[in-house]
């Protein structure tokens, strides 16, 4: 595990800036967590296509159907993506944690349609490109958006595992499920149970499960190869940078609604 060390040292600066950062003291009202969520939920949507770049890249996902070479990795894809795709909600459904956050985010009356068109627009044969560049969102939310796919297009499966297992949903805090412990305290007329069972949800499967299963990835695809494994340092590092700055991003929108 020698390597993988050696892929948290060398991201260390960038996680200590975004577990420290001041955007998390910010969210002290419902207006504030609604602002949050329509900059976070685009975070929450593209970790799904890493996720099935990796299934498509790792698995056989065509007909007719083939094993494919990577036997132990398949196996662990393929455990994430039922977690991720199919998990079961709040209320008994199964949903994917973006179909989640869509629900709780209405619930709690933050802007949906934004995130929404832009899946829509895609699905109607828009391209990414110009969907993204057409999103009346803070620019830095859209580099975020470019960086991913920019990684997905490169198509090299030890860099996809790197900006999903070491740039990604684990980055969310175990100090958000107090924050909106303490924010519905304070509105007790807003239900946020959904977004507390998201977030607990989201921290148990990734210390659990994904976590670990991840890092046993990372470990397969790069082996000895020491370009892989600086591969993998270099996207880990730009996409904690990209996540810095969507939070740069998040916290001016919230100071800026003078909430």
């Amino acid at each position: 595990m020698k390597e993988i060390q050696a892929v948290n040292d060398f991201i260390a600066a960038e996680r200590s800036i975004l577990l420290q950062h001041p955007l998390y003291r910010k969210i002290t009202q419902v207006a504030h967590l609604q602002k949050f969520t329509e900059g976070h939920v685009y975070a929450v949507w593209d970790f799904m296509s890493l996720l099935k770049a990796l299934q498509i890249k790792i698995t056989c996902v065509q007909v007719p159907w083939f094993a494919s070479d990577l036997p132990s990795i398949r196996y662990l894809i393929n455990e994430i993506v039922l977690a991720e795709e199919s998990d079961e909600y709040i209320d008994g459904r199964r949903l994917s944690h973006f179909e989640m956050y869509l629900d709780a985010m209405e619930g709690m009356g933050a802007d949906t349609a934004p995130v929404l068109q832009l899946v829509q627009e895609i699905r109607s044969g828009k391209s990414l490109a110009e969907a993204i560049d057409q999103l009346s969102v803070d620019e830095r939310i859209k580099d975020f958006l470019r960086f991913t796919f920019l990684i997905i297009e490169d198509g090299e499966s030890h860099k996809i595992a790197s900006a999903f297992t070491f740039g990604r949903e684990d980055l969310i805090p175990d100090m958000f499920t107090s924050i909106l412990n303490g924010i519905q305290e304070g509105a007790p007329d807003t239900d946020l149970s959904k977004f507390i069972y998201y977030f607990q949800r989201h921290i148990e499967l990734d210390a659990d499960e994904h976590g670990p299963l991840a890092m046993q990835m990372i470990l397969e695809l790069a082996g000895d190869d020491e370009v892989k494994w600086q591969e993998i340092r270099d996207t880990a590092k730009e996409a904690l940078i990209k996540r810095i700055a969507l939070w740069d991003a998040i916290e001016e929108g919230i100071m800026i609604t003078g909430e």
